[in-house]
C-alpha cells in the first residue's frame, strides 16, 4: 500500500476507532514512516551521546535489495509478513519452506503480531509501535500471494485488467524497469498493482495458477480490520469484541477507494482534503505528513534537516530527544523487528534471523 492508505486511511480509522487527533496523528505518521525510514546506523551528538537505529525500508532498487540478509531484515518483518499458509502454530502448509513465507491477509501470524502490540501498549513508544504494526498488518492484504525474498514464487505473467483483457499498460511500464536481479522480489513483477486501491486485475502466479485481485474489496476489509485492531488497543484487550468501521463512514471509505485515481501522493492529498472538509463523522481536522527536512520528526529531534557526510556539525543533544517522536519511532521499530524475527515467526517454525 502507499501513502494514501498508510497515512490518510490509517488516520481516518484511528479517529473512527476513538483516538483523538494527537494520538491518531502519531499512529498514522508512524504507519507511513515505515516506508520512508531508509537510513540506519549511529547518530553521534555534540556532547558525546549516541543513538543507534535500524531502517525499515530501502530506496527504490537499492543494491541491498539483492542481498538475502537484507531481504530478511527489512522486507519480511516490515512489508511481507510470512503467513504460514494461513495456518496456526505447529502446522505447515504443503510444499517447501517458501510456502510458509508467502504473505497472507489477516493470517494467524498477523493476528498474533497485533495482539502483542496491544499487550505492549504501556510502553513509552506504544502508539508508535501501533503505527508500525498497522503498516505491516495492512500490507498483508496488499502483498498477499508474494514473499519478501527473491524467489520464483513471486513470478507473475499473463496480467489482465479488470475486464479480463491483457494489461498492456503494465507491460509497457515493466519495459522501463531493470528486470535483472531485482525481480522477482516481493511483488516486483507486477509493480504497484497490489498497492493501488481502485484496481481490479489478475495474473498467473509462480505456481501457474490464475489469481484474481479485487483491490477495493481487499482495501476495505483491511481498513475495517485495522479499525477493529485500534478499538481493541484502546480497550487494552486483543480479544475484545470490536465493531469496526461505522456503517456510513465505511461506505464513504469504499467510495474513495473505488474513485480516487493518480499517484499515491495525489490520492493522499485528496484524502487529506476530505479530512479537512469534515467528510467523516469525527468532523474536520488538519492533518499533515513531512517525511524529511524542515518540519519533519527527524529535524525536530536532531535539529538538523539532513544527514550530510560533508557537514562536520554534529546534532545538538537536548534532553527532549529522549521523548521525541522520531526517537520513539525508532525504539518501536527495533522492538517490532526483534519480536517478529526472534519470537513470533519461530512459533510458526519460521527462521529468518
Amino acid at each position: 500500500m502507499q501513502i494514501d492508505f498508510h497515512h490518510g486511511v490509517t488516520y481516518v480509522c484511528a479517529r473512527l476507532a476513538g483516538f483523538e487527533h494527537r494520538d491518531a496523528s502519531i499512529v498514522a505518521h508512524c504507519a507511513q514512516y515505515v516506508d520512508d525510514s531508509t537510513q540506519a546506523g549511529l547518530i553521534r551528538f555534540d556532547n558525546g551521546a549516541m543513538f543507534d537505529r535500524i531502517s525499515s525500508a530501502h530506496k527504490l532498487l537499492d543494491y541491498r535489495n539483492f542481498k538475502e540478509l537484507a531481504n530478511h531484515q527489512v522486507w519480511i518483518p516490515f512489508h511481507f509478513l510470512p503467513g504460514n499458509g494461513g495456518l496456526p502454530p505447529g502446522q505447515d502448509p504443503p510444499g517447501t519452506f517458501i510456502e510458509k513465507l508467502i504473505c497472507r491477509p489477516n493470517s494467524p501470524v498477523a493476528q498474533a503480531m497485533v495482539a502483542e502490540c496491544i499487550d505492549q501498549r504501556y510502553r513509552s513508544y506504544g502508539l508508535h509501535r501501533l503505527g508500525i504494526t498497522l503498516h505491516v498488518f495492512a500490507d498483508t492484504w496488499a502483498h498477499q500471494g508474494f514473499a519478501g525474498v527473491s524467489h520464483e514464487i513471486n513470478s507473475a505473467k499473463d496480467l489482465v485488467d479488470g475486464d479480463g483483457n491483457p494489461d498492456q499498460s503494465l507491460k509497457n511500464r515493466l519495459t522501463g524497469f531493470f528486470i535483472g536481479g531485482a525481480l522477482p522480489l516481493g511483488h516486483g513483477t507486477v509493480l504497484s498493482n497490489p498497492d493501488q486501491p481502485h484496481l481490479r486485475w489478475g495474473y498467473i502466479d509462480g505456481r501457474g495458477r490464475r489469481v484474481w485481485r479485487d483491490n477495493p474489496k481487499d482495501f476495505l476489509e483491511a481498513a475495517d480490520e485495522i479499525c477493529r485492531a485500534m478499538q481493541r488497543y484502546r480497550l487494552g484487550d486483543p480479544d475484545a469484541s470490536a465493531p469496526g468501521l461505522p456503517t456510513a463512514d465505511r461506505a464513504k471509505i469504499a467510495e474513495l477507494f473505488a474513485s480516487l485515481r493518480g499517484t499515491g501522493d495525489s490520492r493522499h492529498q485528496q484524502w487529506l482534503a476530505r479530512i479537512a472538509e469534515g467528510h467523516f463523522s469525527f468532523g474536520p481536522a488538519q492533518v499533515r505528513y513531512v517525511a524529511k527536512g524542515s518540519g519533519s520528526w527527524k529535524q525536530q529531534a536532531l535539529q538538523i534537516e539532513t544527514e550530510n557526510n560533508r557537514d562536520p556539525r554534529l546534532p545538538i543533544y537536548s534532553p527532549e530527544f529522549l521523548t521525541s517522536n522520531w526517537k520513539l519511532f525508532h525504539d518501536a521499530l527495533r522492538a517490532h523487528h526483534f519480536f517478529i524475527t526472534h519470537d513470533l515467526l519461530p512459533r510458526f517454525g519460521i527462521c529468518v534471523a
